[in-house]
């Protein structure tokens, strides 16, 4: 007997990129990354499939399944198959929301339930498992699964607040990719003493200055273009970065002017795609 399970998860942008100094925060989009996956007894292997790119790397994926019918000591073989909206590679946390939409998926096919921080946790697991990611992406996990604003320290695995916000957000993706695993650590180290002082705009819930201070300072140590940020900027934004370790920009406003640095985006002629979308404070359940 074949048993199906279905789940979905969340992009986000990134507000404190948590490699400096472990501390971070980032927010849902309401972009969505959905998983399939079918499962039969058996002792044969979990073979996965990505519908943007069947020539994509499906380890984490297949991890994700393992690691999950392993906590409950299940031998079973099948397929996982994940088809998303977000962008891959370009820092918007393509990987946590296919491992948290991929566990998702699992625990409905096998008709079991964990409590949502442990599943977000065990999708965390899956991506150091699978080399993805250099702190865990513990932020990135959380604001996949929750949605809405979350604080977190990912050298222990704390949550330590979700806030719900209501804010458009417009997307640059440049056509060029990176991966997490290639990021510069030792640079990103460097600017721990500034990132500290993001951190503290973050507390105190002023989500825009701290995203833009962490955007200048990432795009330093990560060798990215910083005019992408100062277009925004000049067109009237509060609030942009670089989304993780790039090279996707986010900028997170007032419709109106997200128009204006949409125009302005477009105008540069740098290439690339802009995505309008919002925070999303549903989650991923």
């Amino acid at each position: 007997m074949t048993v199906t399970g279905y789940g979905q998860a969340l992009g986000a942008g990134t507000i404190l990129n948590a490699i400096s100094t472990w501390k971070g925060a980032a927010f849902g989009l309401d972009l969505k990354t959905f998983a399939r996956v079918e499962l039969s007894q058996g002792d044969g292997p979990i073979e996965g499939s990505i519908e943007e790119n069947e020539d994509m790397d499906t380890t984490l994926i297949e991890n994700a399944v393992g690691i999950t019918l392993d906590l409950f000591n299940l031998k079973m073989q099948g397929t996982v198959h994940t088809r998303s909206e977000i962008p891959h590679a370009s820092g918007l946390k393509s990987s946590s929301a296919a491992a948290n939409a991929v566990i998702i998926a699992t625990l409905d096919a096998i008709k079991e339930s964990m409590e949502p921080l442990d599943m977000v946790k065990l999708g965390v697991e899956a991506a150091k498992k699978s080399g993805v990611t250099i702190t865990g992406a513990f932020d990135d996990a959380c604001a996949s699964f929750f949605g809405g604003v979350v604080v977190t320290d990912n050298r222990e695995d704390i949550l330590f607040k979700r806030i719900k916000k209501d804010s458009e957000v417009l997307v640059f993706v440049p056509p060029q990719k990176a991966y997490s695993s290639d990021t510069d650590v030792a640079r990103s180290k460097l600017i721990g003493p500034w990132i500290d002082m993001a951190y503290d705009l973050v507390i105190h819930r002023e989500f825009e200055k701290a995203m833009t201070l962490n955007g200048f300072l990432y795009c330093g140590a990560l060798g990215f273009d910083t005019e992408p940020m100062m277009i925004a900027l000049e067109s009237g934004i509060e609030g942009v970065t670089l989304s993780g370790t790039g090279p996707a920009y986010v900028a997170m406003g007032d419709s109106s002017v997200l128009d204006k640095v949409a125009k302005a985006w477009e105008k540069g002629g740098t290439g690339g795609k802009l995505i309008r979308t919002k925070i999303n404070n549903e989650g991923a359940i």
